[in-house]
């Protein structure tokens, strides 16, 4: 009896203890919070590189700083909707990320959806801190689309699950030349 008392006791602690399957994320704006969930068991490296961001405090007081949409690109380039962020306009940051392995949508079958998070990089195995998420779908961002002329696309890693109306809420932000004008601030991005 004393076993199955601690059996119950160990299997409703664990259960609480673990919200959910795969990890979530919230990145905490100045224009609301976005809910993330990410994918470990598709693509490990870019979800292990982003948590250590993420616990060691490195996204704290961020931005978004980037957007592209239909007006801002040139017309004969293809075409592609998405807010980007991360430390890149961040003044104080004084991290200088390790290069993650690229991770394909071939190999992850996370394909860039809309809502999907991804990597941001310029050569495969160059990202780092930079991440976009994706509005609309954004079949030129997988593997063998037409917005990299290497064809290797980019690593997806998760999807918004709550909080798209704040994603569009920053994409409609203020921009000049696919920067937004202020930048949109993000106070911290945490585990939930």
């Amino acid at each position: 009896m004393r076993y199955l008392y601690l059996l119950l006791i160990s299997f409703f602690v664990f259960s609480c203890s673990h919200k959910y399957k795969n990890p979530h994320v919230e990145i905490q704006t100045e224009l609301g919070d976005i809910e993330l969930e990410l994918y470990p068991e598709q693509a490990p490296k870019t979800v292990a590189s982003f948590l250590s961001h993420i616990d060691s405090g490195y996204y704290k007081r961020c931005s978004f700083y980037r957007v592209l949409n239909t007006d801002n690109q040139s017309s004969d380039a293809p075409k592609a909707e998405l807010i980007q962020g991360g430390i890149y306009k961040t003044p104080s940051a004084k991290f200088h990320p390790a290069f993650v392995p690229h991770e394909t949508t071939q190999q992850t079958h996370i394909l860039h959806k809309d809502g999907t998070i991804s990597m941001a990089r310029n050569e495969p195995g160059t990202a780092t801190s930079e991440f976009f998420i994706c509005i609309g779908d954004q079949p030129g961002f997988d593997y063998g689309g037409a917005n990299n002329a290497d064809g290797q696309g980019y690593s997806a890693f998760g999807k918004v699950v709550k909080g798209m109306d704040v994603v569009r809420k920053v994409y409609n932000s203020k921009e000049d030349n696919t920067s937004f004008e202020p930048p949109v601030m993000i106070m911290n991005i945490v585990r939930l």
